[in-house]
């Protein structure tokens, strides 16, 4: 039996990179980190991050259910797949909040207990892998450096699935404000395009109450 046939997430990472999958990654893997990754569509250094970070919050607090927990990210990145899988904090229960400042910096509000943790991803981890990076972005990798990034990322994968937590992660306690709960807002019909809308986004313009992106287009 193939490996993509116990792990089909697998055989997408094959195609994406075009690369052999990490065997050595899926020996040691968990089944947690297996969902997300599943989740995710492949493993990466970035899926990793997201889940040491997701697992380390994890216990401390419970995964949330519903809103009970929040999870405030500062990057769009590939880590972001893995707090939603692990922790059910999604954007559509409104318990996931980005403000992208480009950091692996986290920060876990619970609900229950009142109480905040933010996490910074402070592991080096990439070393030369990050030349390579700019190269694969552009699709330029060699056949030899294909391979030798497909080496430096498992490496920076296995490192970062089991290096000790405090080799990785700067944890502080934090006190910040209770994050709104997410709310239902009457909808409302655009005078400009016909379309529904969520009332608290709407616009005026030329007189009529519209959209956003029909705003945007009429003041342009």
């Amino acid at each position: 039996m193939h490996l993509e046939d116990s792990y089909p997430f697998l055989a997408c990472q094959k195609i994406f990179y075009n690369i052999q999958p990490p065997s050595s990654i899926v020996r040691s893997i968990d089944e947690e980190f297996k969902k997300a990754a599943e989740f995710h569509g492949h493993i990466c250094p970035g899926l990793a991050i997201g889940y040491r970070v997701a697992k380390y919050a994890k216990e401390h607090y419970p995964r949330s259910k519903d809103e009970e927990l929040v999870a405030i990210v500062e990057n769009k990145s590939c880590s972001v797949d893995a707090i939603q899988e692990v922790l059910s904090c999604t954007y559509g229960k409104g318990n996931l909040i980005t403000n992208d400042f480009g950091k692996q910096v986290f920060t876990f509000y619970s609900r229950n207990q009142d109480k905040a943790m933010r996490i910074y991803f402070k592991g080096s981890v990439f070393g030369e892998m990050d030349k390579l990076r700019q190269k694969f972005a552009k699709g330029e990798l060699s056949e030899k450096e294909q391979q030798d990034f497909a080496a430096l990322r498992e490496q920076a994968v296995q490192k970062i699935l089991t290096a000790p937590n405090e080799e990785l992660l700067s944890v502080t306690h934090v006190g910040i404000q209770a994050p709104e709960k997410a709310r239902i807002y009457p909808t409302l019909r655009c005078q400009e395009c016909g379309e529904g809308f969520m009332e608290v986004l709407g616009r005026v313009a030329n007189g009529k109450v519209v959209c956003k992106s029909c705003y945007e287009k009429m003041i342009c």
